[in-house]
This record gives structure tokens, C-alpha cells and sequence, in this order.
């Protein structure tokens, strides 16, 4: 199975330039969790998450609309080809501990995302519909690799009696 045959295609991207406040309102209004970083020729420079947004305005002394993204953005990227293999991308999510890759072009321009959902919802599928070559066993393996055997721990509050 391709990258291209499960990533989410409806990219939204945004310019280093653009302000953490239309940032956070593009990531609301899209459902995303991570914005690609352009430049003017349009090429990927980084990406900027809401984990980013949130360690910006927690620890800078600046209002979301006088914040750029490019100030926070992450520049060292991973990223996969729309013709690369899932299973290469898996692997390549799971040595460098991201849970999503920009999938761009030869030229670099974003042509969509992967993210570690679009792999668990398109895993393990009926091998009759001549779609699935990623098992449950290999997808758990990956993401026990991506998460250094500690998967994150749901905490509840406890029913008052």
C-alpha cells in the first residue's frame, strides 16, 4: 500500500509569516493538529502543531496575533513521498518519534499528511479488497517503537460515591 492511497489529501498549509492566532483559528476551522510551514515558492520549511502553540503562549510574553509562526515552527521536518511505501513511513515515524509526516512532492511541496490514524484506520484491512499489506501486529510494533514502549496513561478522576 502506497502513502498516497490513505493520506489526508485536504492539506492546509500556512507561511512563516502568518500569525499564531490565524494559525490556531486555520488548525480550529480544519480540525488539524499541524499546519505544514511554507515558503514563498511554496516548498515546505517547517511545521508548526498545537503543542507548539501551546508551549509559545505559555511561556512568551506575547499575545497569539503578535506571534509569527515561523518563530516557533519546527525546521527540522520528516516527511514521506506519495508514492513511498506505509510501511516505509511507519518506520520512518517510528525512528524519529513523530506521529505525523508531511507528504510532499520531489520539489518539496506539500501534497498532503500521514498521519498514525490514517494508518490504524487503514490497517489490517480484508486482504480481498486487494487493500491491506500493514498488519495490527506490525502497526502495535511501530507504535510501541514511536512511544518508547510507554503509551500514554489515561488518567480518570475517580465516581464520588
Amino acid at each position: 500500500m502506497k502513502v498516497k492511497d490513505i493520506m489526508t489529501q485536504s492539506v492546509v498549509c500556512c507561511g512563516a509569516k502568518t500569525n499564531v492566532g490565524a494559525a490556531v483559528e486555520l488548525m480550529w476551522v480544519r480540525n488539524c493538529g499541524m499546519l505544514p510551514v511554507i515558503g514563498p515558492d511554496k516548498t515546505l520549511v517547517g511545521v508548526v502543531t498545537d503543542r507548539d502553540i501551546c508551549i509559545a503562549m505559555g511561556t512568551r510574553n506575547q499575545l497569539a496575533g503578535e506571534l509569527s509562526v515561523g518563530e516557533i515552527a519546527t525546521k527540522n521536518v520528516f516527511t514521506c513521498k506519495p508514492d513511498e511505501e506505509i510501511h516505509e513511513a511507519l518506520q520512518t515515524m517510528a525512528n524519529n518519534h513523530v506521529r505525523r509526516l508531511p507528504v510532499v512532492n520531489d520539489k518539496g511541496t506539500p501534497q498532503g499528511m500521514l498521519s498514525v490514524d490514517d494508518i490504524i484506520t487503514h490497517g489490517d484491512l480484508d486482504k480481498s479488497e486487494g487493500c491491506c499489506e500493514l498488519s495490527s501486529k506490525e502497526i502495535i510494533r511501530r507504535l510501541k517503537q514511536l512511544y518508547g514502549q510507554k503509551l500514554p496513561v489515561v488518567h480518570r478522576k475517580a465516581a464520588a460515591a
